[in-house]
């Protein structure tokens, strides 16, 4: 019917409309007029408390008021025009109660406004106010709506409670990863350290050896260092002691297994020509045959001992493609690697006065040769017999005595008397070597000069060289570091002696020996080696745990850092 809303009339939030007119301003619509039906507006919305009319989108002309109906005020709720619950000019018109009958009584239009009232703001749908969320409420604030009781007011207490409540499982749940990874990770690699002393000094003096009256002289010992010197070190020609780089450079290129002679050499034209200029001076090998072949052993033997200058040069020529002056030049190369400053090669056997060097330059060389087991064992012979059955006698006649291992001889008229030698000494459980030269000796003879010499200073050397006690068997060196504070002390398994003269200082070192130490161990383990001096006068006593090296424990993994 017509009194009852069409199906048009939306549910909706209310709406902005037009303020009300003032009183006087405007007219009553058609429909407030006595016995016109209230007709319901394309525009008006249904609500909870009724249907809302907004006002015209255009005012109209104003004009006069009608009087106001005398039962306007009688009706049952009803209320005039323009004062709307919000006071905003809306027309309320209540919905028709549940169960009640009839038909719905007219709804008031609200006035129209006069030219002089202010324009209606209209919201568009698109500007109608939404519902924003509420930001959610902390669980105590909650729980005090809930119960309609209000949150207690802030305090330091409240406040650190909450704090607590807050951060005590994060802090809880770090812990935990936190503890995961520190017994999950890898344990450091052990290590050894060392709480015995660095280095020892040997008491006494020191040793006072037999120099000569002319040229120059050194004297060391191989891994203790130098025992003494004598003479300018200046270079100066030294013969065939050239001949102990000649063999080095050769078994550094070519080396000789245990028990084998090596490769074989042909034997050339000029090898059997130079062999013939005996005649000339020049100490040679008379018996090489063309077309025959010499072991490398034999040939190291030919100039090492009778000293065939012949024999030199085949091998230098053997080792360079035939290329002497290549062979030189490694034999130069081979000075600088081993720090010889003062010392020039200008040919392999040393005929050439501009062969020059020093006696400490050729105890650098020296020292390197003894470390050479298939060399040493070649110049400590006597003699050496060549393949055609001829026996040659070694010029250093030190050999075989007071533990001389030879080396090599060399004189000229221009160089003197010259003897690079070795020797061995053994002192306590060590076999000790020493290396010394005698240079530029011009005595009659010559070279008889620099090995009385040579012999005199050797001998001196070997009587000062003595053993000192480091460490005693059971004592405690040093330690295995778990990496996380766990310390398990070692102990030497037998005495330590340190080989030396007076007044000479030499390292104490603690090492793995090599090997890698183990997380866990037994008491008695040897995880180690406890090393005095350097070189061929190294002392070597292994170190074993004193008690049981067990792995680090929950709480030292849980507390390191790193």
């Amino acid at each position: 019917s017509a009194d009852e809303p069409s199906d048009s009339e939306r549910t909706a939030v209310f709406r902005a409309v037009k303020p009300a007119a003032k009183p006087g301003e405007t007219n009553p619509p058609e429909s407030a007029k006595p016995g016109t039906a209230a007709k319901p507006d394309a525009d008006q919305r249904t609500t909870a408390f009724g249907v809302v009319k907004p006002a015209p989108a255009k005012p109209a002309a104003a004009k006069p008021a009608p009087a106001k109906p005398a039962d306007a005020d009688k009706r049952p709720g009803s209320r005039p025009a323009g004062t709307g619950p919000a006071g905003n000019g809306s027309t309320f018109v209540p919905l028709r109660g549940e169960g009640a009958a009839g038909p719905k009584p007219p709804v008031p239009a609200a006035p129209r406004p006069t030219p002089e009232a202010k324009p209606r703001v209209s919201l568009e749908p698109s500007e109608r106010t939404t519902q924003q969320p509420m930001p959610p409420m902390p669980p105590l604030d909650m729980l005090a709506d809930l119960t309609n009781n209000p949150p207690p007011p802030p305090s330091p207490l409240r406040t650190a409670v909450r704090r607590f409540k807050i951060y005590a499982p994060i802090v809880v749940l770090l812990a935990v990863i936190l503890s995961v990874v520190q017994l999950v990770r890898p344990l450091p690699e052990p290590t050894l350290a060392m709480t015995a002393k660095d280095s020892y000094t040997f008491d006494g003096g020191a040793p006072a050896l037999p120099w000569p009256k002319e040229g120059q002289a050194f004297m060391a010992a191989a891994g203790l260092g130098t025992v003494g010197t004598f003479g300018e070190q200046k270079p100066v020609a030294i013969g065939s002691v050239a001949k102990a780089m000649t063999a080095y450079v050769i078994l550094k290129g070519h080396p000789l297994k245990k028990g084998e002679k090596g490769a074989m050499i042909d034997i050339d034209k000029t090898a059997v020509e130079d062999g013939k200029k005996e005649s000339e001076g020049e100490s040679t090998v008379n018996t090489l045959k063309q077309g025959e072949q010499i072991s490398e052993y034999d040939a190291l033997a030919a100039i090492m001992i009778p000293s065939a200058n012949n024999v030199a040069r085949l091998l230098a020529r053997w080792d360079s493609g035939g290329d002497q002056e290549a062979f030189v030049k490694k034999m130069n190369d081979t000075a600088k690697e081993l720090g010889m400053t003062n010392t020039t090669y200008t040919d392999p056997s040393g005929l050439d006065a501009t062969t020059v060097s020093t006696a400490e330059d050729q105890v650098k060389l020296g020292l390197k040769i003894v470390e050479m087991p298939e060399l040493i064992a070649i110049t400590r012979l006597p003699s050496w017999t060549d393949q055609s059955g001829k026996s040659w006698r070694n010029y250093n006649d030190l050999i075989p005595f007071n533990g001389s291992l030879g080396i090599k001889t060399g004189s000229t008229t221009k160089a003197g008397g010259n003897l690079l030698f070795a020797a061995e000494k053994k002192v306590g459980k060590t076999n000790q070597l020493i290396v010394g030269a005698v240079l530029g000796q011009h005595g009659v003879p010559i070279l008889g000069t620099a090995i009385s010499a040579s012999k005199d200073i050797m001998l001196a050397t070997q009587k000062a060289l003595t053993n000192g006690p480091v460490v005693k068997k059971g004592d405690v060196v040093g330690y295995v570091d778990d990496g996380l504070g766990g310390h398990t002390p070692v102990i030497a398994t037998a005495d330590v002696e340190a080989v030396g003269w007076p007044t000479l200082t030499v390292d104490v070192k603690l090492g793995s020996g090599g090997n890698k130490l183990p997380q866990t161990a037994g008491a008695g383990t040897e995880v180690g080696v406890l090393t005095v001096g350097e070189g061929a006068s190294q002392v070597k006593v292994p170190v074993a745990l004193q008690g049981d090296l067990a792995a680090p424990g929950i709480g030292s993994k849980l507390t390191r850092v790193g």
